[in-house]
């Protein structure tokens, strides 16, 4: 196949892009190369803005793809300049959207690609729900040939899933653990959660690229192993080799008692306090091989492993830190209060 990627260096679009050149197809990345280091060799890649129509179009000319996927679009004005530029010169457009935009509160634990699109809480995912909306209308319409994949949490070698971390990233909280420190977990740890690691998410996902099968259709792609928050927090302190502090806050405190900008409350209310349990029977169906082969215990293995001896990924997330240790001084004092024998 002949391959477009825009984008191509996140943690998803890697492992696609690698796993696709390793099968033998011609990929294409447009990308600003300010990631140079992870851009794999092999690719052909168009240094530019997507942004800048006027200067892709002028690079494009002349060029055909069989799939076009679009791994940054997150709002429909983006996804309108994607098909001024593609209309007629792909065979397959992709686009990367979000199990987050699944119904929020849940009214069943168990998701598939039929469930309910709606999340009041968060605008990321909103704005998914109006993508997959225009996107499935111009395929009605005219036939635009779309495909709509909804990863979950999808993680690598580069970052360790956690439930409640900074704009920073997840180190500070694996600092914290090893630290000694204790751990802020939402809601009491029992709520199920799926990860998935990018290179199980690449096999589901090439299997849909060239699929006829999957034109016109929304697919979530995802692994089958559930876990609660718990077993997640447990087994990346039992790689590390120190004892799990928890503590155990509501996630509508910590959404409430989190600086704005870090939008936790959409990450947490929106996204990560819910149990998901997600039915890939569609996905199988449409890609029989399909299956994910990386348990959390493997994968986070790699992870950590990786962390440690690459110290670009160990950012400190100080401020981060600090706000954990207030929310974890408040809670004990609370809990000081309320069992003090003059209250």
């Amino acid at each position: 196949m002949k391959v477009l990627f825009i984008g191509g260096t996140g943690t998803i679009s890697t492992a696609i892009s690698q796993k696709l050149l390793d099968e033998g197809h011609e990929l294409w990345l447009i990308n600003r190369g300010t990631r140079n280091d992870v851009l794999p060799p092999g690719a052909h890649i168009i240094t530019a803005d997507i942004n800048d129509e006027e200067t892709v179009a002028h690079k494009l000319e002349g060029l055909s793809f069989d799939v076009v996927a679009d791994f940054i679009a997150f709002v429909p004005e983006q996804l309108e300049r994607d098909r001024r530029l593609f209309q007629g010169k792909t065979r397959q457009f992709i686009f990367i959207s979000s199990a987050s935009a699944y119904q929020k509160p849940l009214s069943d634990h168990r998701i598939d690609e039929g469930t309910t699109l709606a999340n009041p809480y968060w605008q990321y995912s909103r704005n998914k729900i109006a993508c997959e909306e225009l996107l499935m209308k111009w395929y009605r319409e005219d036939g635009f040939p779309v495909t709509i994949v909804r990863p979950s949490h999808t993680y690598s070698e580069r970052s360790v899933p956690v439930g409640v971390h900074g704009p920073g990233g997840s180190y500070q909280v694996i600092r914290r653990m090893m630290e000694g420190k204790r751990v802020i977990i939402h809601g009491d740890g029992t709520s199920l959660w799926t990860l998935t690691f990018h290179t199980d998410f690449a096999k589901g996902f090439i299997g849909l690229m060239g699929n006829l099968h999957a034109i016109g259709e929304a697919v979530q792609i995802t692994g089958d192993e559930t876990l609660t928050w718990n077993q997640i927090h447990e087994a990346i302190a039992k790689e590390l080799g120190v004892e799990l502090k928890p503590c155990y806050v509501s996630s509508e405190f910590i959404a409430s008692g989190s600086p704005a900008e870090w939008d936790l409350r959409g990450a947490l209310l929106g996204d990560k306090a819910n149990s998901v349990v997600f039915d890939n029977t569609k996905l199988k169906r449409l890609v029989p091989d399909f299956v994910a082969t990386v348990r959390f215990d493997q994968g986070v293995k790699k992870a950590l492993e990786y962390i440690k001896t690459h110290p670009e990924c160990q950012k400190e997330d100080l401020a981060f830190d600090q706000w954990c240790d207030r929310v974890v001084a408040a809670q004990e004092e609370a809990l000081r209060r309320i069992n003090a024998s003059d209250c």
